[in-house]
């Protein structure tokens, strides 16, 4: 089995390094900015150093730079690699073109994104059973990766070079934006005198409902639930009138949500035309904030 090494040992590249071991990839050195990090990150894997970047490469068959993204390029340009090497970096919006220096050097790249998500700890390493890997290589390392995603516990995509950073965005809004969401709406609340911590464990039975819903439910429209999907105008038009009185700023990402949602209740069937003409009307009408300046109606 290929010997691997990580340049970089942050979240990333410790789950994984911690996950590769478990399913039996030796993983023979680490890297990091920090060495104080590489070190205990290579005391927790047996047979694994603490070295620096160049080292890595050349004990590795297979090294993973799991670097933040601005740095991979001259991570790439730093090292010399050797013919027939792997070299993969675990960037969501990148393509293999940063690693260019590698493929020149003869090395074969590849991209092995983890759709996922991760905190620091070992308490998210259980999360990669079941998560998508996007993978962008050439044979023989589309292959070797396409089974390292299998063994994980996981599925994989290959996609193109084009591809990558659109399939990044949508990820940051199936995930980032929705921690967004929920501290928007705790704010919210923090205005009728619930706390921030109170308000997230009312919420996240609804979030896991909702995840639930989507898991289990055989379209997304058909588990759109809410206001929009019942056609009540009236009560999206009093959520208008008390978020322009309480919180303005949140007024323009309610209003875009509304209406990216009314194609949705009109795909599951539960709203007719006209209904969905009556919510829009309402989530285009301009707010008082928008229409008065210096105290006078414009």
């Amino acid at each position: 089995m290929l010997k691997s090494g990580f340049i970089g040992a942050g979240t990333v590249g410790s789950n994984l390094a911690f996950r590769l071991t478990a399913k039996g990839y030796p993983v023979v050195a680490v890297s990091s900015s920090s060495h104080v990090r590489a070190e205990k990150l290579a005391k927790s894997i047996p047979g694994c150093k603490a070295a620096n970047n160049q080292t890595v490469a050349d004990k590795a068959d297979l090294v993973f730079i799991t670097t933040p993204d601005d740095i991979i390029g001259n991570i790439a340009a730093g090292v010399k690699w050797h013919q027939g090497q792997n070299v993969v970096h675990c960037s969501g919006a990148d393509s293999t073109a940063v690693l260019e220096p590698a493929r020149k050097s003869g090395a074969r790249v590849g991209t092995f994104h983890p759709l996922q998500t991760f905190t620091s700890g070992k308490g998210t390493i259980e999360n990669i059973t079941g998560t998508t890997f996007a993978i962008e290589a050439e044979e023989p390392l589309l292959t070797i990766l396409k089974d390292m995603a299998t063994t994980l516990g996981g599925r994989w995509i290959v996609l193109k070079a084009g591809d990558k950073v659109i399939y990044h965005a949508a990820a940051v809004m199936a995930c980032n934006y929705v921690v967004t969401l929920v501290k928007l709406a705790t704010d919210l609340w923090a205005t009728i005198g619930i706390s921030p911590q109170e308000a997230k464990l009312a919420l996240l039975p609804l979030l896991q409902g909702t995840m639930h819903n989507i898991e289990t439910t055989p379209t997304l429209p058909g588990c759109l639930t809410g206001p929009i999907a019942r056609g009540d105008a009236g009560t999206i038009k009093k959520h208008l009138d008390v978020l322009e009185e309480t919180a303005p700023e949140l007024l323009s990402v309610y209003r875009e949500l509304g209406r990216q949602t009314i194609p949705l209740a009109l795909d599951k069937g539960t709203i007719t035309p006209r209904q969905a003409e009556e919510i829009l009307n309402i989530l285009d009408e301009p707010s008082m904030a928008g229409v008065i300046k210096e105290g006078v109606i414009q």
